[in-house]
């Protein structure tokens, strides 16, 4: 009985979703995002999860004013909502049939490291963080020739999970659900000499504690342990929002990897400077991040 109310409420909630997508997408792609982007930021500081986000810009940020940081939140919810509305736009902004046509929308850095990626043959692993619209690295690696099995994690509700996955399909390949399995299926794509994606900067409930920010912070070994089952270069990939609907989208060089006194990958050591790194990445861009998820100790994610 339980089940079959959550099936039929959350097939109500997928049809008023998949409604208010149909109508969007009867605007012009920028008058809708434009318009997305201005209601986030009026709607998200009223909801709960706004507190969230706030607590975390003050431990994040104690040196900044009240105003200074509930600026950075407002601005995060409007980066979120307009990358929430890019979904519903993916096929336009991003034209696979159409190589260079997005050419003035999105620049990239270091494309010399894209490039031996794409081409040399060999595994490499590759991580990102929540930042500006993060679901186009995976469809610029796809449109421009680097294939890359990406970890996602899938919605509970299982009607907008099916669409959210057509509409990631047509832009995206190789996409991983995060669950029991998916470990090893990542592991036997590097053993196979494929490119993995992981996004790194997210509470994990059996993480291992780093520091975020100085402050203790559950994270996910999972990148260390690949590399413990196959020793392959590491970069991270950020995409960064510009104004007038532009993105910068760029690659570290390759990332040396701390080993223990046996020569292993070091877990803790190898999890500490990627979300090093991924801290580095937030400073320069707090508006950006995705800061309504509970990263620190305590509380529900």
């Amino acid at each position: 009985m339980k089940y079959a109310f959550i099936q039929s409420r959350d097939w109500i909630i997928a049809q008023f979703a998949f409604s208010v997508i149909g109508l969007v997408r009867l605007l012009p792609a920028e008058t809708a995002l434009n318009f997305v982007e201005k209601a986030s930021g009026f709607i998200g500081p009223l909801i709960p999860r706004n507190r969230h986000g706030l607590e975390n810009l003050r431990m994040a940020f104690p040196e900044k004013s009240e105003t200074e940081r509930r600026k950075i939140l407002k601005e995060s919810w409007q980066n979120l909502g307009r990358t929430s509305a890019e979904y519903i736009y993916l096929d336009q902004i991003f034209d696979l049939k159409n190589p260079g046509s997005d050419f003035e929308r999105v620049q990239f850095s270091n494309i010399e490291i894209f490039e031996k990626l794409r081409d040399d043959g060999k595994p490499a692993l590759i991580f990102a963080a929540h930042l500006a619209n993060w679901e186009l690295l995976p469809v610029c690696a796809a449109k421009y020739g680097l294939k890359v099995q990406a970890l996602f994690r899938a919605p509970n509700n299982k009607f907008i999970a099916k669409k959210l996955a057509n509409m990631r399909g047509g832009v995206m390949d190789g996409l991983v659900s995060s669950g029991p399995g998916s470990a090893f299926q990542l592991s036997a794509s590097l053993k196979n000499g494929e490119h993995v994606g992981l996004l790194v900067d997210q509470k994990f409930f059996r993480g291992i504690r780093v520091d975020y920010f100085g402050r203790p912070a559950l994270t996910n070994p999972l990148l260390a342990k690949l590399l413990r089952s196959c020793d392959c270069p590491v970069h991270g990939a950020r995409t960064i929002r510009m104004p007038n609907g532009r993105f910068h989208l760029e690659i570290t060089d390759e990332i040396s990897i701390p080993k223990d006194s046996n020569g292993e990958v070091d877990i803790h050591a190898t999890t500490q400077k990627i979300t090093n790194i991924v801290e580095g990445w937030v400073r320069e861009y707090p508006e950006q991040w995705l800061w309504v998820h509970k990263r620190w100790q305590g509380g529900k994610s």
